[in-house]
């Protein structure tokens, strides 16, 4: 039975270069790959996928850590980076912590995740200092999306929060909204998911520069989803009176709310404006102004920078950390100026 340093032997060349060559992978020169192509032939040999991955030292899989595989971004990041790193043929081994803390634990600190995989992604996945320690003792490359959380060494790709939800509220106040109100994240989320403090922030400032004094009694807090927006929004109406426009930290939240409002006979946005953030796919469909981020973007810019240490960079792509993406606001039909009287 043919094996892989046969071929090797036989081209002239190393196991690992046999292992990148019939896997495609760029760092193989065209007549390298030829002669490795014409060896495997003569000899009638088939790789392995794992044997030749292992040849080079190397699992072939990229770890992508995310802390809910049902909302939108999420899911978004991760099937662009999945693109990327497929077509640099690498796997990519999703890690689910579906909101659970003792999850990123077992994972950081006693999976043996540098023997599973060659780089690790994590998005929007925060990190206590013990977390630091356990992710510098991985000693692999890696990158942040969506992330307040620096890691030395790792880039970062994310976008401004605080900057897109100014551009929401702003976009409120220049109609002649006032009285806006604000559903936000849960901070007693176990993965202390930041996301909605620079968001709440962001706002906040937007109203004190158009002075604009927050009011708490229109800052309500709930998950990032469909069903957190409308219970958010059901206790705003319940606390009444009725503001003029809900700013949503997400589109998911502003779904729900958009759902609530309309269970309880008010009209979008003839009775009360609505806006988010995101640009999810359905916020066309359901005509919600947003402030879009890139997620697709995010996710490819985070899987190009870990193929750079893995040796299947593009020299363009070795930028220096934050690789800060822009936002932009996408006016629908859920926004107008408060109703008169």
């Amino acid at each position: 039975m043919t094996r892989i340093d046969d071929v090797a032997r036989r081209a002239g060349v190393s196991t690992a270069t046999v292992s990148r060559a019939l896997r495609g992978l760029p760092t193989v020169s065209p007549a390298t790959r030829e002669r490795v192509l014409e060896a495997a032939a003569e000899l009638g040999y088939a790789a392995s996928p794992s044997a030749s991955r292992l040849a080079g030292g190397r699992s072939g899989a990229v770890a992508v850590v995310i802390p809910r595989v049902t909302r939108w971004f999420f899911a978004t990041v991760v099937e662009a980076a999945e693109e990327t790193l497929h077509d640099a043929g690498y796997d990519l081994l999703l890690y689910n912590l579906g909101g659970r803390e003792h999850a990123r634990q077992r994972l950081l600190h006693t999976a043996n995740l540098h023997k599973r995989v060659d780089a690790v992604m994590l998005v929007a996945t925060p990190l206590g200092p013990a977390d630091f320690v356990a992710v510098t003792n991985l000693a692999l490359p890696g990158v942040t999306i969506s992330s307040g959380t620096a890691v030395p060494g790792w880039p970062r790709v994310l976008i401004d929060d605080r900057a897109a939800a100014a551009a929401a509220t702003d976009h409120l106040l220049a109609l002649g909204h006032r009285q806006i109100a604000h559903i936000s994240g849960d901070p007693s989320d176990e993965l202390a998911f930041t996301t909605h403090i620079d968001r709440r922030i962001g706002h906040r400032r937007a109203l004190l520069a158009a002075g604009v004094q927050p009011d708490p009694r229109l800052d309500i807090e709930a998950d990032f989803t469909i069903n957190g927006g409308s219970r958010a929004t059901a206790e705003l109406l319940r606390r009444g009176p009725l503001p003029t426009a809900i700013f949503a930290a997400c589109d998911e939240m502003a779904f729900g709310a958009m759902a609530t409002l309309r269970q309880a006979g008010l009209r979008v946005p003839d009775d009360i404006s609505v806006i988010g953030i995101d640009d999810h796919d359905v916020a066309g469909v359901v005509g919600l102004t947003t402030v879009a981020q890139p997620a697709a973007e995010q996710g490819r810019i985070g899987a190009r920078l870990l193929l750079g240490p893995l040796g299947h960079g593009d020299p363009a792509d070795a930028v220096e950390p934050p690789v800060i993406l822009p936002t932009r606001l996408v006016v629908r039909e859920s926004t107008a100026p408060p109703r008169a009287g």
